[in-house]
């Protein structure tokens, strides 16, 4: 299932939810601002930016990374992602703090070495998803975050759960993004039978028209990202895994402009080149 569209909806809609993962939040929590945010000139895309209200009395920018895959050049990105983000807002703030919410912990890079001042100090908090405990004694936020590592049986009767409190709560946004959680992982389920499944008294949940409109954009953007990597490798040779890497983060409309051009390359550079305007 694609997490990271799931995470990015979380942290919109509660952007204080990061903030039950934080040892000592700051005083606006309620108040900051959630973005993603992209360093262009790097082609680095940081999962989660969560800005402080303009009149907090200290200005702290904290940073959130959702990691599902093992990858061991994590951290070297992370910190290159927030060193160079607070490189280009020198003067706005005055501290920084960083979440890392991994699956299980065995997704954690295998050598910790290198940063390791870092992830001792206390501006970084580690969170394992699996090891925070019983969904039902957790927040409705987190429990929705759970919720994503769950797997067939125990995935649909916690979504029960969630929903059951969410409704007391009166909280449809919550609703919603169940919905989309249990969309996504059961792909192979028609609306009506995902509707049966959670005992949802609706005739198309909002949740279920945005997944399904997202999954067809998805689905074109592969097709399109597909063609795309062929049709370069074709026409040029020996094209660089970071080049290939910075096609990949392409949008939809991105790889549809691609096409249209690439055909006018004859050089690695060419592809450099019209990257680096993107």
């Amino acid at each position: 299932m694609r997490r990271d569209s799931i995470f990015y909806k979380l942290f919109k809609q509660f952007p204080g939810l990061l903030f039950e993962l934080v040892d000592e939040p700051p005083p606006e929590a309620d108040n900051y601002q959630f973005e993603s945010v992209e360093v262009k000139e790097t082609a680095f895309r940081i999962d989660g930016v969560f800005l402080p209200p303009a009149n907090a009395v200290s200005q702290v920018v904290f940073f959130a990374e959702v990691q599902f895959q093992k990858d061991e050049n994590l951290y070297f990105r992370f910190f290159s992602e927030l060193s160079l983000f607070l490189h280009r807002h020198t003067i706005r703030y005055d501290d920084w703090y960083g979440v890392i919410i991994f699956g299980s912990r065995s997704l954690e890079p295998s050598n910790l070495n290198i940063h390791r001042s870092l992830l001792a100090g206390d501006q970084i908090r580690r969170v394992y998803l699996d090891e925070l405990g019983d969904v039902q004694q957790q927040p409705l936020g987190l429990g929705l975050m759970l919720l994503t590592i769950q797997e067939d049986t125990e995935a649909i009767e916690t979504a029960k759960f969630l929903l059951a409190e969410a409704r007391k709560q009166s909280e449809t946004e919550i609703i919603d993004l169940i919905t989309t959680i249990i969309v996504y992982k059961f792909t192979k389920l028609s609306r009506k039978e995902i509707i049966t499944m959670l005992g949802l008294d609706l005739e198309e949940p909002r949740a279920i028209q945005e997944a399904k409109e997202e999954g067809k954009e998805e689905g074109k953007g592969e097709e399109a990202l597909s063609i795309a990597l062929r049709l370069l490798n074709r026409r040029l040779d020996n094209i660089p895994d970071d080049l290939l890497s910075q096609v990949q983060g392409l949008s939809l409309a991105q790889i549809e402009d691609l096409c249209d051009v690439l055909l006018d390359f004859t050089t690695v550079a060419d592809l450099e080149g019209w990257l680096q305007q993107q």
